[in-house]
Parts: C-alpha cells; sequence; structure tokens
C-alpha cells in the first residue's frame, strides 16, 4: 500500500489453526533433460491454483496469497528496465498475456509489452494512479486518485466506462463472477457489473478502505481504517459479521482455508479465522513495535511479512510462533511474492524496500539469497508471472527481472 497512514480513529492502540489442507504441485524438470532448472515445488496448500503465465491482480489471485508457480531463478537478472520522465510508480504492476499493465503517479496507466518494455499504450487518467489494475476477459480495471473506475480495452487502451466514488482509490480491484468489486476512501465498498459499471450494491464501513478485497466463495473480506476485519456476503452486499482488529489497516487479507492473515497500523500481525469471526494469535515483535503497510505472503509452513521496523519475519501459520527475522536496511511496504526453486524448495520471498533495495529471502531460514540496488524506492509490490518478476519504482523507473 502506499505510505499515507490510514486515518486513526482509535486513539490508543491496544497493545490452533487447522493443517493447512491439500498437497504441493510437483513442477518436475523435463526428464529428457537433467540440466533443467526448474522450481522442485511449489510451497503452498493449492498450488494448482497459483499464478504462473499470469499475474492478473494485486496479489496475484483472488485469495491475496502472494504465491507464484513460475520459473524464476533465485538470482533474477535485469533483462530490461524503462524510464519515464517525470513519473512514479507506487502502484503494483498485473501481467497478463505477455503484458504488463502499470499505473503511473503521473496520470498514465501504461500497457508495456513483456517481452521488451515497449510502451504499447497510455489511457491518461489525469489524476495519477497508486491502485494495481486488474485483467478479465479482455479488460483492465483500475481506479485514480480523484476517485474514478475505469474500465478499458485491454488490447487499445480505449475508455469503455467509468465510474464515480467520492475519495481516493488505492488499491486493486477483485472479481465475483460477472462483478467487479474495490474499495475507496470514502469509506465504501463498491460492487458494479463488469460489463457496463452499473452499480450493484454498495457497503458503508465508518472510515476509509484501502485495502484489495480478497474474495473466498461467496464472501469479501475487508480490513479497514475503521478497526474491523469485515466479512461481507457477496451476493448482496449485507455484513456476515466483523472482527475488532484494535488498529486500523491499509493491508490486504490473505486467506489459506479459514484463516485471513493481515498485519495494522497498531504494531501488531493477526489471523482470523472468519468462519468463527475470532482472532486466532496476534504477532508482536519483542522490541521493536512498528506499523505493518505491507500485505503477507502466504507459503505451506510460513507467513511471511515485512514492516516499518526494517525488518521482513516468518511467523509459523498455525500459532504465530517468530520463525526468523531478516533486517533490512529500510522499511518494507512492497508485498512480498513467493516462487519456489531447486535450490529452495521452501520458497524464495522477493521484496523491495522504500530506498530502493531489492531482496530475494529464504523462506527455510531467513537468509538473503539475492540483492539488487535500483534505487529510489520500492511502494508498489512485485508481479511475478511468465518467468519474470516485475515491479516499479518512485523514480519513475519499470524493472524486469527473470534469467537472462
Amino acid at each position: 500500500m502506499d505510505r499515507t497512514r490510514c486515518r486513526v480513529l482509535l486513539t490508543v492502540l491496544t497493545p490452533l489453526m487447522a493443517t493447512l489442507s491439500g498437497t504441493s504441485a510437483m513442477l518436475a524438470a523435463d526428464p529428457a533433460d537433467s540440466s533443467a532448472a526448474k522450481p522442485a515445488q511449489v510451497p503452498a496448500a493449492n498450488a494448482a491454483a497459483l499464478p504462473n503465465e499470469n499475474w492478473p491482480l494485486f496479489r496475484g489471485g483472488t485469495l491475496a496469497q502472494g504465491i507464484s508457480a513460475t520459473d524464476l531463478p533465485v538470482q533474477p537478472e535485469v533483462i530490461w528496465k524503462r524510464s519515464f520522465e517525470n513519473e512514479s510508480f507506487e502502484g503494483t504492476p498485473i501481467i497478463h498475456d505477455g503484458v504488463i499493465y502499470i499505473g503511473g503517479l503521473d496520470g498514465p496507466v501504461y500497457a508495456l509489452d513483456l517481452a521488451t518494455g515497449k510502451t504499447l499504450w497510455t489511457f491518461n487518467t489525469e489524476a495519477g494512479v497508486k491502485a494495481a489494475p486488474a485483467y478479465r476477459d479482455g479488460k483492465i480495471y483500475v481506479g485514480d486518485l480523484n476517485g474514478r473506475f475505469h474500465c478499458l480495452d485491454a488490447a487499445t487502451g480505449k475508455s469503455l466506462w467509468g465510474y464515480e466514488t467520492d475519495a481516493e482509490i488505492d488499491s486493486g480491484a477483485n472479481f465475483f463472477g460477472d462483478r467487479v468489486l474495490f474499495g475507496s476512501q470514502d469509506a465504501t465498498l463498491y460492487c458494479l457489473e463488469a460489463a457496463n459499471g452499473k452499480e450493484v450494491w454498495k457497503y458503508q464501513i465508518s472510515d476509509q478502505i484501502r485495502c484489495f478485497p480478497t474474495i473466498v466463495e461467496d464472501r469479501c473480506f475487508v480490513a479497514g481504517c475503521d478497526g474491523e476485519l469485515h466479512v461481507i456476503g457477496l451476493e448482496k452486499g449485507e455484513s456476515l459479521g466483523t472482527v475488532p482488529i484494535e488498529s486500523p489497516t491499509g493491508c490486504t487479507p490473505a486467506v489459506v482455508g479459514n484463516i485471513a492473515y493481515f498485519g495494522t497500523e497498531g504494531e501488531t500481525f493477526l489471523a482470523v479465522d472468519w468462519k468463527k469471526l475470532e482472532v486466532l494469535w496476534k504477532y508482536r515483535h519483542k522490541r521493536k513495535r512498528f506499523a505493518y503497510r505491507a500485505s503477507a505472503a502466504v507459503a505451506k509452513h510460513a507467513v511471511i511479512v515485512g514492516n516499518q521496523g526494517k525488518m521482513v519475519i516468518a511467523l509459523d501459520p498455525a500459532s504465530g510462533k517468530e520463525l526468523w527475522v531478516f533486517n533490512t536496511k529500510t522499511g518494507i511496504e512492497a508485498s512480498p511474492v513467493i516462487t519456489a526453486s531447486v535450490e529452495h524448495p521452501a520458497g524464495v520471498a522477493y521484496t523491495g524496500t522504500t530506498r530502493g533495495q531489492l531482496l530475494g529471502i529464504s523462506v527455510k531460514d531467513g537468509k538473503q539469497v539475492w540483492e539488487y540496488e535500483a534505487g529510489g524506492g520500492f511502494v508498489g509490490s512485485p508481479a511475478v508471472a511468465s518467468k519474470r518478476l516485475v515491479i516499479g519504482n518512485t523514480d519513475g523507473t519499470v524493472y524486469c527481472f527473470g534469467a537472462n
């Protein structure tokens, strides 16, 4: 999410899970080519459904798990980079069918060729974009800083329809059937018909919505700046219950099974059972107390998240026990993405710091396996698909990494 804090309504921040179901998918090397270096195992319970060739949403998929099944080298090299004059990127790109879509603070939404970085088209929002675009059925959906939600033709960038909200739109859209959902700083979750932008329903809370609306079955999860996790029925937009989380947040809940994982401005990371509407566990670092503004990635045996305390932390999904802490030079706002590899079958978490350092960290033991000094700052998160890692920085440069 972006650097601005949620408006704090709470003046005082008050300082089991079942085994993850399913089995890991095996991405075996071609038996005729023993030298083929492909990931041996996808480190997630639902590996078959993970993003691989495409990364169409903010966290890769509707569950916001931040896991990719693509074949990315442990130490990816720069394939290309593109710098845009007077531009700054604080949003997360998406990838679909060999095209990158990313919004810039100067106004445009860019479509870039994944292979070369060449600009295919631009669409000027006249306001700037922090939200991640979303792809569905040949269309791009994205909100801007003026609160207008756009539907664009993915091939040409032509505007198909627009919808006005009353405040800035920060995070990406998600989909339920033939509907598109997104939140706004006007404290409202909107559900529109994806084909024409017609309003289906609105769900309002008492403060801003900055997170990506995570969707499981017929439910949506919104962690709000009002200090509540909201569970919302998607057919009618009615409340199915709330869970007090003690502090505001703009972080997106990552969902595995019955559990939603996310951090807050109150220096706490939580696991919430969304069926029972109860907090299973809370984690606070024993010495350093800093806000969470990055969303978590959830692998089979670890939840990985960065915070403002210059740390990337791994927690046990079932208990919240601290597994390891990796200390960075600066704060983390870019949400990590996890991929697997032959060398690191438990996964490698890739993220960026607010001072322009890109990192690859072993999920198993928290050891650094990759580093790239880019400069600027990384606020938006990586998109990882089609054997590429793509990310933009505040200096207005889009980077594409892979096997060179």
